[in-house]
């Protein structure tokens, strides 16, 4: 079996020395993680291995040497670098040297007989490498994942390596990714120190908040029912939800909550940046004034539209004949309702100016904030709708359940409450004679009250329609990873999928030299990987039992307005 060592190309032109590194003795693999050059003490590069070691949990040791050749007085050197194997015994023994002519190195592996083996050398982009994180794939099922993953792992549980570089006073001089200095940012560095405070102060305002909600008055019934039923309410909930996340303060985070913060933080700037942007066109120009002037007449406009909605069904609709006495009852009945909702509208009308002036304040809170704010005011605009439903889908139902009864009288069954199922039943005169009685009256009312029942119907789902946009575009910016999804477009790397390798140079007698890649992690992936929790559940009804709803009258909503607790 071939020995496989991974060099890193930044160490190709480090001076001669020691391959700091790994050996990975499952897949005969050694993992190169620096070169060390002198001048060094071999027992003070003992006892720095060895205190790595401790930090890292890996078993750093001296693979081999590195000799770069400039000239006749590297030959010394080389001999030098080949007596050091005698001091750090490690099976087998790496020698790698820079030839001046070739582009390439000379690599071999020596096992415990000095025998050569057979070498697979493997060049990789050390910086990319120990950014990166690999996740799983069919791309990374086709290669060994175990040898990969363990690869992955070992660059990546380094990093106390990396944290010396040449400037620095210490028993040892390593060349790696960073030996040119640690990468830094000002404004990062800033960043990281001012967040400390502004967690703490997160913290005791939510603190803050939630004793205020817990307190008997705003968790009882009128309140707490608002608060499940109305989308602001709710958008504000979760919003306390993300700013909680974001201030729990957690020392060594993983990849995923890291991740969620920092999408969670990325959608929160984003989101209140649009909201400032609407806010400031909102009170630029009065158009707060422009939208209280128009409200009031599309409202009107509304209610007279229903009006005569209401005059039609009332007379013979598409040439339809209705029972006379039950259409007359039902289109007063909900022309009742449209006169109150007008009075409604003109008592509130002097007051809708300076509501929708606070209103479009709330949309400094983010977007989102401000599009929950539009969905319930298109609700309670419409509340006259959903009522005008509720009423034609109960009063249907209650149609259909007696015209279902009934026929299962004339076949002689009847539904058994305790079992659960239809059995036979024996029926005498008397209520067979009623029921086909109060079967032929239900059977020739149901046209006209299917007639309203449809058309309420197909009002309240235009209603949520538009509703339903609004809540859609509120979970995409709740929900979508922008950072992941800046991270995949800008910096490809860092979000593995798995490796690719191109050959460098095969010929017979030489190692094999391959140059390991990173395959990027497609947008699909880091979609579902990294999607924050959805602010709303979606129906779990298929199509089949929606339709059946609607047609035995039941009350549907095309989603729950409670939204399951994700944790």
């Amino acid at each position: 079996m071939a020995v496989k060592i991974f060099f890193p190309t930044c160490c190709s032109a480090a001076e001669s020395g020691l391959l700091i590194g790994c050996w990975i003795a499952e897949q005969r693999s050694a993992v190169v993680l620096a070169t060390l050059h002198f001048p060094f003490i071999p027992g003070l590069v003992k006892r720095y291995l060895a205190d790595l070691q401790q930090v890292t949990g890996l078993s750093l040791s001296v693979l081999g040497t590195w000799s770069h050749r400039k000239g006749e007085k590297e030959e010394q050197m080389e001999s030098f670098l080949g007596d050091l194997g005698s001091i750090f015994t490690h099976q087998p023994w790496l020698r790698m040297a820079r030839e001046t002519a070739s582009k390439f190195w000379d690599c071999g592996a020596g096992g415990s007989g000095d025998e050569a083996q057979e070498v697979v050398l493997v060049y990789y982009d050390q910086m990319k490498l120990m950014l990166s994180v690999l996740h799983p794939s069919d791309t990374l099922a086709k290669a060994d994942p175990a040898e990969l993953a363990a690869v992955f792992d070992t660059v990546a549980r380094s990093r106390p390596l990396f944290a010396l570089d040449k400037y620095d006073e210490g028993p040892v001089k390593l060349t790696h990714w960073q030996s040119d200095g640690m990468e830094a940012s000002i404004i990062v560095e800033l960043c990281k120190q001012a967040s400390v405070p502004v967690c703490a102060l997160l913290s005791f305002f939510l603190w803050l908040i939630a004793s205020v909600c817990d307190t008997r008055v705003l968790s009882g019934r009128p309140l707490s029912f608002l608060w499940n039923k109305l989308a602001t309410c709710e958008q504000l909930g979760r919003r306390r939800e993300n700013l909680a996340l974001i201030s729990t303060a957690d020392r060594s985070p993983d990849h995923a909550l890291f991740m969620r913060k920092a999408n969670t933080v990325v959608s929160l700037l984003l989101d209140m940046a649009l909201g400032i942007l609407l806010m400031s066109w909102l009170y630029r120009g009065n158009r707060i004034g422009q939208l209280a002037d128009a409200l009031i007449p599309a409202a009107d406009h509304v209610a007279l539209e229903l009006q005569g909605l209401l005059q039609w069904l009332m007379g013979a609709p598409a040439g339809l004949k209705m029972n006379r006495t039950l259409d007359e009852v039902l289109g007063r009945f909900f022309m009742y309702h449209i006169h109150l909702w007008i009075s409604y509208i003109r008592l509130m009308s002097p007051f809708i100016e300076v509501i929708l002036w606070y209103i479009g304040l709330s949309a400094c809170l983010g977007l989102s904030v401000a599009l929950s704010i539009l969905s319930d005011i298109i609700a309670l605009l419409t509340f006259h709708i959903y009522c005008f439903y509720v009423y034609g889908a109960r009063l249907y139902c209650m149609k259909m359940h007696g015209l279902s009864s009934l026929w299962r009288l004339f076949r002689g069954k009847k539904w058994n409450v305790l079992r659960q199922r239809v059995d036979s039943c024996s029926y005498d005169l008397d209520q067979l004679f009623l029921g086909t009685l109060l079967f032929t009256i239900l059977l020739f009312l149901l046209p006209t009250t299917a007639l309203y029942y449809l058309v309420f119907t197909l009002l309240r789902l235009l209603v949520v329609l538009v509703q339903g946009v609004i809540h859609l575009v509120v979970d995409l910016l709740s929900s979508l990873p922008l950072y992941a999804l800046g991270l995949r477009l800008c910096r490809s790397y860092r979000l593995a999928a798995g490796v690719k390798f191109r050959t460098l140079e095969q010929q017979p007698g030489k190692p094999l030299r391959l140059l390991m890649q990173i395959n990027p992690l497609p947008f699909s992936h880091v979609l579902q990987s990294y999607r924050l929790p959805s602010s709303r559940c979606y129906p779990k009804d298929s199509w089949g039992s929606l339709c059946k709803k609607l047609f035995i009258g039941e009350l549907v909503y095309p989603w729950k307005q409670k939204r399951d607790k994700q944790d």
